[in-house]
């Protein structure tokens, strides 16, 4: 069931045998809260420094958008001092507890990636093209390097999940579709995180290492993020155990439980694998993480009482918001006997054999450490140069036609496309914001974008460039780069039903055909986090290269797309696919199984001066069923094209980024909760006094006669917080003064609060309220000036809406 791997041996058996001595000494003169409290994770937004001493709790992180003191552009000082704070109060034992420092694990996935100015590697399917392990130990030691400037002991990477659906939210974070690059890679990069076993204790350059998310996250029915998986014992441990096996073998501390299910039954609460096979099989003695609220998708669980999931295994509980009382439940259910104290000894014992081992009680104050507070090191130019190294060795070059590149010297180039001059988009989801939207190229000192890399390149050698993102140029240019590609996205709300890039929107493929039509060559670069059916952007240009989500460190791409001054190659494409390349959006047979029709396979790509490897013309007729498809609006985050605003008479449109915004007034704040998964709602609350909107709005019209004429409408998921003290009204705009407006009060007051809906109002009714449906501007805008309270969690609008959904005439007012 398992040959092939091996458990691995012990490390050092006289440092084995005095971290156990050390254990058993602590654990003997720990109380029950002092030991429960070392099982509990909460969020630094949520606990402070004062939390930590009272409820003796043995851990904090800081999820993917957190900051200290909140703010996006927190210093290093910040975040060590917020280091120190909570370190100082782990060992206050003023209020009965143990001294036991706090561990503070943080989402270092690509670089320290929640810190502005660090060093941002390649995302992992990048990584996965490159296929150097050494560059992978390298990644792992500057990571480890710059999250120890900031005094944070601990990182939740790497994934090591084997991605088996393109459709997956979570694609990128996998380096492959095939367990040998992952078993190759995953011992590597835990090795440059906490070094070689035994390491860890006394170098202050390392930090505990992660393997995630235990176990066949990769492999979820259609993709679906937090999905089933579905499959024996014998093909999960084949296909989706290498790289925990791998990772064990070289030492890592620390497993984090997946949200996933395992042939119905959720990753948090199941024993067998997380018991018997990690822990027993496996021979992982670290501990086992929960990943955020996971514990409360267990049956008879909530984010507050779970007992079920530590029985299955799971010895230390992420419970960003809901730790307090889940601490309180905890000690009950031990005390009721619903968890025996065995289990909670066991879970203990591996907590702290991962802080002793860690030389969490040796290592001392968090800024007193060998390269804390260190600011040369985060972003250091020895840093960015690996970095850069890894975008070169990550291009996957899919056609070149004609040799049109390299580029070379005296040239004039324009350089075009949203992705040209945008380091936020070659960055994508889990940097500096969970989602990594809401970000600017003022976010990233330091950094480069495409175009930086591209203009240094080209000029050096005598030619020169035009940036416009619109493909607009006074001189015309020799050739055209253009650079586009996805939107960032993170986890679930990256999921996608087809393999079509943007919802089927052409805009970045008309860019290219009309560059083409003025006899302008054109050079696509595509920043993608999985690879997408694109058949008509390939036709349409005359060499494409897949650059995946590159980082920080934009100018690689140029090393290789520019030639030197003497149209000498400078580095060639090495980059190869680490997963298969689609030739359909969908699988045609059935569309629950991934896309099986492949254009090209594992391990293609060119390198100059190779023959094609593609047909001179792909076919790019669509293989789904021809139908209207839904216009989302938000799932989880903004989708394109639209973005989020408030406003009121001092302003009104304000732009609604990162964890909280205000209108100019204060009366409205729109904040981003956890609603049904992490992070994946907005909350609106209006405290009354001015006038105040809230609204989704895209840059030009959307036609939505298509989803009307097939009984399209709004339709949007959301609870009630509070109920509306005066008129709420609604509305459709088509550009004023073209609107609809709907008078919602009577409405919202009849849904209970706290309760989830999904209700809908059909676009027809709109039509006749005055919106031209064939231009909207904003699908839909609140307003009011009195006490309201409502938690958006989807909005979209939909074709067939089925009628029983609809808000019926007399449950709102219709303004005609």
């Amino acid at each position: 069931m398992a040959s092939g791997f091996c458990v691995p041996q012990l490390l050092d058996v006289a440092v084995n045998q005095d971290v156990e001595g050390q254990i058993t000494n602590i654990l003997k003169d720990m109380t029950l809260e002092q030991k429960v409290g070392q099982m509990v994770q909460g969020e630094i937004k949520t606990v402070t420094p004062a939390d930590l001493t009272k409820y003796h709790l043995g851990s904090i992180l800081n999820g993917g958008g957190s900051f200290p003191n909140e703010q996006k552009n927190s210093t290093m000082r910040d975040w060590l001092d917020l280091s120190d704070q909570y370190y100082l109060a782990s060992l206050d034992k003023s209020q009965g507890g143990a001294g036991i420092p706090v561990v503070w694990g943080t989402d270092a996935v690509h670089g320290h990636n929640n810190v502005i100015g660090a060093t941002l590697f390649p995302h992992n399917i990048g990584l996965g093209a490159a296929k150097d392990t050494d560059l992978m130990k390298r990644i792992g030691e500057i990571t480890a390097r710059e999250v120890s400037v900031t005094g944070i002991d601990w990182v939740f990477a790497p994934t090591v999940a084997v991605v088996k659906d393109n459709r997956w939210g979570r694609t990128y974070e996998g380096y492959s579709s095939e367990m040998p690059i992952i078993k190759t890679y995953a011992g590597e990069i835990v090795r440059g995180l906490q070094g070689e076993p035994g390491e860890l204790r006394t170098n202050q350059q390392r930090v505990i290492a992660t393997a995630k998310h235990f176990i066949g996250d990769g492999a979820t029915y259609r993709g679906i993020d937090q999905g089933d998986t579905k499959m024996s014992l014998d093909e999960l441990l084949k296909q989706h155990g290498a790289g925990y096996y791998e990772s064990i073998d070289a030492g890592v501390q620390t497993v984090m439980a997946s949200f996933n299910s395992w042939n119905g039954l959720k990753l948090h609460g199941h024993k067998f694998l997380l018991t018997d096979v990690l822990k027993g099989q496996m021979g992982f003695d670290g501990f086992v993480v929960s990943d955020w609220n996971g514990h409360g998708q267990v049956e008879g669980c909530t984010n507050k009482s779970c007992y079920q999931a530590i029985n299955a295994g799971i010895d230390m509980v992420m419970a960003p918001q809901d730790w307090k009382a889940l601490l309180k439940d905890t000690i009950s259910k031990v005390k009721s006997g619903d968890i025996p104290m065995s289990r909670i000894d066991d879970a203990v014992t591996r907590i702290l054999r991962v802080k002793l081992r860690a030389g969490l009680f040796e290592k001392g104050l968090p800024s007193s450490r060998e390269v804390a507070g260190n600011t040369a090191l985060i972003g250091a130019k020895a840093h960015r140069d690996v970095a850069r190294e890894a975008v070169r060795k990550s291009l996957v070059l899919l056609k070149n036609s004609e040799n049109i590149l390299p580029l070379r010297a005296s040239q004039h180039v324009l350089i075009a496309g949203d992705g040209a001059d945008n380091i936020s988009k070659q960055n994508g989801g889990w940097t500096i914001t969970w989602q990594g939207t809401e970000n600017k190229n003022s976010d990233f000192p330091g950094a480069s974008s495409i175009y930086d890399g591209l203009h240094q390149a080209i000029t050096n050698n005598g030619g020169s460039t035009e940036l416009n993102a619109e493909g607009e140029w006074t001189k015309k240019p020799d050739l055209a780069v253009v650079v586009f590609g996805e939107e960032p996205y993170a986890e679930g709300q990256g999921d996608i039903p087809l393999l079509t890039y943007r919802d089927g929107q052409t805009k970045d493929l008309e860019l290219i055909q009309s560059l083409k039509k003025q006899g302008i060559p054109v050079v696509s670069i595509f920043l993608t986090g999985r690879p997408l059916w694109m058949n008509a952007e390939i036709n349409s240009s005359n060499a494409f290269v897949v650059a995946w989500l590159p980082g920080s460190e934009g100018s690689g791409i140029a090393d290789v797309l520019v030639a030197d001054a003497y149209n000498k190659i400078r580095y060639d494409f090495t980059g190869r696919l680490s997963y298969d390349w689609p030739n359909k959006e969908v699988n045609t047979l059935d569309d629950n199984l991934a896309v099986d029709d492949i254009l090209l396979d594992f391990g293609q790509g060119l390198s100059y001066g190779e023959a094609p490897i593609l047909a001179e013309l792909l076919n790019e007729n669509s293989s789904s069923q021809s139908q209207v498809e839904s216009n989302i609006i938000f799932s989880g985050s903004n989708r394109d094209p639209w973005s989020a605003y408030v406003g009121d008479s001092s302003d009104w449109r304000r732009t609604v980024s990162g964890q909280s915004t205000a209108t100019p007034y204060g009366a409205l704040t729109v904040t981003t909760v956890d609603g049904i998964v992490q992070e994946d709602s907005r909350m609106l609350n209006w405290t009354g006094g001015y006038e105040s909107q809230f609204y989704w709005q895209a840059q030009a019209p959307s036609d939505l006669s298509q989803l009307a004429a097939n009984g399209g409408a709004l339709m949007m998921t959301f609870k009630i917080d509070k109920h509306p003290e005066g008129t709420v009204t609604q509305r459709m705009d088509c550009g004023w003064p073209c609107s609809g407006s709907i008078e919602m009060t009577d409405f919202f007051n009849s849904v209970p609060e706290g309760q989830w809906s999904t209700v809908g109002i059909s676009l027809e009714r709109f039509s006749k309220l005055g919106v031209d449906l064939k231009k909207v501007t904003s699908p839909l805008l609140l307003i009011t000036k009195d006490p309201f309270a409502i938690t958006f969690n989807d909005v979209r609008v939909v074709p067939n809406a089925p009628e029983k959904s609809l808000i019926k005439c007399d449950r709102a007012h219709f303004n005609q």
